[in-house]
C-alpha cells in the first residue's frame, strides 16, 4: 500500500447498542415513541433546544462521554461554546485534520468507520445486513445506472465524530435534491428494523471532479439531527473546502464512484470483507485514481 501503515478494522457487530435504543427498536412501546421521535418536526423542536443557551448544562458531560480532546479545536474553553449544538458543531484546527494534496489520493470527505462496496448489474448493494437498491438511495433510477461496476463508500459517523465534511477533489457541483422524511439512528439496531437508507431525510449532489470523474454524494440524516448543511448551491469547489456539516447525531455519508475511475486501499477492502469498518479520518488517503490526467 505505497508503504502506508495496515489500518485494523472495527468488528460492526462489536456495537453494543444502549438501553434507549433497545426500547426503542425492539419493544412495541418503545416503537410508539419511535413514531413520534423519528418526526423531522420533533426533530426540529429538539433541535431548537440544543441551540439554546438553556442546553449548555449538557456540555460538560458531552466532552466527557464522547472523550472530545478540545486541545484539538479554535476554541479550546467549554465555557466559549453557547449551546450543545455549538460544541457538536465544533471547528476543528486544519493541522489536525490535515488534507492529502497529492491529486491522485482519494482523500475521505469526513471521520469515520468505512465500508466499501463493489455496485453490481442490479444497481443495489450489500451492506450491514441489508441490500439497498440505488435508484432508493438517488431517487433517480437512470442516475443510479451510471454508477453499475463502480464503488459504494459509506462512512458512518458516531456522536463523537467531526461532524464537518469536505470535498474530495477540485471540480464543479451541481443543485442538491433531497429524500425521505424520517430521521432514524443510523445504528445496526436500527438497520436490522428499518431500512434506514431509504427512509432517512437525505441530501444528495452530483459532482464533477478532476481527478475521480462523476461522482455522487448522498448525507444522510439520523435520529435527533433536525439539519444537514451544505454551503454551496452550485458552482465550483476544491480539495478539502469544507462542503456542509451535520447538526446533532450520528449520521452517514455515502459516496458513489464509476467503475474505472479509482482503486479503494486494500486494507479498506480487506477489512469490509471481513464486515469490519475502517476508521478513517478527514482528509485522509483511502484510495487512488485510475483516470489518467
Amino acid at each position: 500500500m505505497d508503504g502506508m501503515s495496515v489500518r485494523k478494522g472495527v468488528s460492526i457487530n462489536e456495537y453494543k447498542s444502549k438501553g434507549t435504543l433497545r426500547f426503542l427498536y425492539n419493544t412495541a412501546v418503545g416503537r410508539l415513541f419511535l413514531g413520534i421521535l423519528k418526526r423531522r418536526g420533533v426533530s426540529r423542536l429538539i433541535g431548537r433546544f440544543l441551540n439554546s443557551r438553556a442546553s449548555r448544562i449538557m456540555l460538560g458531560g458531552f466532552c466527557k462521554s464522547a472523550n472530545i480532546d478540545l486541545s484539538q479545536t479554535e476554541r479550546t474553553q467549554l465555557k466559549q461554546y453557547k449551546s450543545y449544538n455549538d460544541l457538536f458543531t465544533r471547528v476543528i484546527r486544519p493541522d489536525c485534520r490535515p488534507i492529502d494534496r497529492t491529486l491522485e489520493h482519494l482523500i475521505a470527505p469526513c471521520d469515520g468507520g468505512l465500508t466499501a462496496y463493489a455496485i453490481d448489474d442490479d444497481s443495489s448493494f450489500f451492506i450491514k445486513g441489508g441490500e439497498y437498491s440505488l435508484a432508493d438511495m438517488l431517487g433517480e433510477a437512470e442516475l443510479a445506472k451510471q454508477f453499475v461496476g463502480g464503488t459504494c463508500l459509506i462512512f458512518r459517523l458516531e456522536i463523537c465524530d467531526y461532524h464537518r465534511y469536505c470535498y474530495i477533489d477540485d471540480g464543479h457541483k451541481g443543485e442538491d435534491w433531497s429524500l425521505g422524511s424520517e430521521l432514524h439512528t443510523v445504528q445496526p439496531i436500527a438497520m436490522k428494523r428499518y431500512n434506514i437508507y431509504k427512509r432517512n431525510y437525505r441530501v444528495c449532489s452530483v459532482m464533477q471532479t478532476k481527478n475521480f470523474g462523476t461522482v455522487a454524494e448522498v448525507e444522510v440524516g439520523a435520529m435527533c439531527v433536525g439539519r444537514i448543511e451544505n454551503h454551496l448551491k452550485t458552482g465550483s469547489f476544491v480539495r478539502g473546502e469544507e462542503k456542509g456539516l451535520f447538526e446533532m447525531g450520528g449520521s452517514t455519508i455515502v459516496l458513489l464512484i464509476k467503475a474505472g475511475a479509482a482503486k479503494i486501499d486494500e486494507d479498506i477492502l480487506c477489512n469490509t470483507a471481513q464486515n469490519r469498518e475502517t476508521p478513517v479520518r478527514m482528509g485522509e488517503r483511502i484510495g487512488t485514481s485510475l483516470i489518467s490526467s
